[in-house]
């Protein structure tokens, strides 16, 4: 069965409409499988640069790089550079594409990201404000706006040591080179904002970014950081979201609310394209999350916005509770992947 015979309708021609470039340009990209070099795919990038919500967020950056205020811009939510950059990749801006994405990348490298590899919260520019979610956010964010910079190496080797514990010592241990902090606390995603337990959302974001990261590139370290995240996600059933929380409550229902854009807030559909992202999609632990992604399109195929940041970022993307292009395009892209 293609993954189009799983639609209720054929979507797809809605999200190819000349109306919005954006969301053209990436179902030509992903849906349609066009390839890199052909001219329709070429000039609805381009469109997709020069109108709607990847201008207007450009429009607004300082000439720096840098959007609001300087620094490393994880402040003010949600129009900093750090919250710029992600929403940029989400809606698939390239740093080929505009020279000003180059700078920006950039930017934050240089304000962001300390020695060890951390990417920080932190104007002081000390690792102790690194954080699982950041620092998957704005790893996929750079690789996914095509800046491979040789840094990153750094930041994938921390983030992956991380997950697994190796050569990281207790947060405790202030004086050791190498060790967990308040808010990345412990192995396996563990995060002091999460009562020091292992957070999902800060997990899917980490495998997310490891799905960017070359294949030849993962050094037997990632593998095994890949393989402990991916038996975390997959160790209940996603569907339904029932990670570890610090006062043992049910799961937020945030989880069941497909939204765009994604920053730290993370859906189940999301858990979803971390996992297609690293070749999980026919696993058979994957089968009700995708039953349940399946199962909220409308009678024409359309899924709708339920979580938005609306007023709060660049640009709303649609009305609540609406059929909505952007999670359209994020499920089929799952539906598809999953084959």
């Amino acid at each position: 069965m293609s993954w189009r015979d799983q639609l209720r309708k054929d979507s797809v021609p809605w999200l190819l409409e000349t109306e919005n470039p954006g969301i053209r340009y990436l179902a030509l990209r992903d849906l349609m499988g066009t390839p890199v070099e052909d001219a329709e795919l070429k000039s609805a990038r381009r469109k997709a640069h020069k109108e709607g919500p990847i201008a207007k967020i450009l429009s607004h950056m300082e000439p720096a790089g840098y959007w609001v205020r300087p620094g490393p811009g994880y402040n003010p939510k949600y129009r900093s550079i750090v919250w710029s950059l992600i929403l940029l990749a989400q809606l698939g801006a390239s740093a080929k594409e505009d020279a000003r994405i180059v700078r920006a990348c950039k930017y934050i490298l240089d304000h962001n990201l300390t020695e060890g590899g951390q990417f920080t919260t932190m104007t002081s520019g000390a690792p102790s404000g690194t954080v699982d979610c950041l620092q998957g956010n704005i790893c996929w964010a750079l690789m996914e706006l095509g800046y491979d910079h040789p840094r990153l190496k750094k930041a994938y080797e921390w983030m992956a040591r991380t997950v697994t514990g190796d050569g990281v010592a207790p947060r405790t241990s202030k004086d050791a080179e190498i060790r967990y902090y308040a808010y990345k606390s412990g192995p396996l995603f563990a995060c002091g904002v999460n009562g020091n337990l292992p957070c999902a959302w800060g997990g899917t974001k980490v495998l997310l970014a490891f799905g960017k990261w070359p294949a030849r590139r993962r050094t037997p370290l990632i593998r095994k950081a890949m393989k402990r995240g991916v038996d975390f996600l997959l160790g209940i059933d996603p569907a339904s979201a029932g990670y570890p929380t610090r006062d043992s409550s049910k799961p937020n229902r945030s989880w069941w609310k497909f939204g765009f854009p994604v920053f730290y807030v993370t859906d189940i559909l999301q858990i979803a394209e971390a996992l297609v992202g690293l070749n999980f999609g026919r696993d058979r632990r994957l089968s009700s999350t995708l039953d349940l992604i399946r199962s909220k399109q409308d009678p024409i195929g359309r899924w709708a916005l339920e979580y938005d940041y609306k007023d709060k970022t660049w640009v709303d993307f649609g009305k609540l509770k609406q059929p909505n292009k952007w999670v359209t395009l994020r499920a089929l892209r799952v539906l598809k992947a999953a084959g």
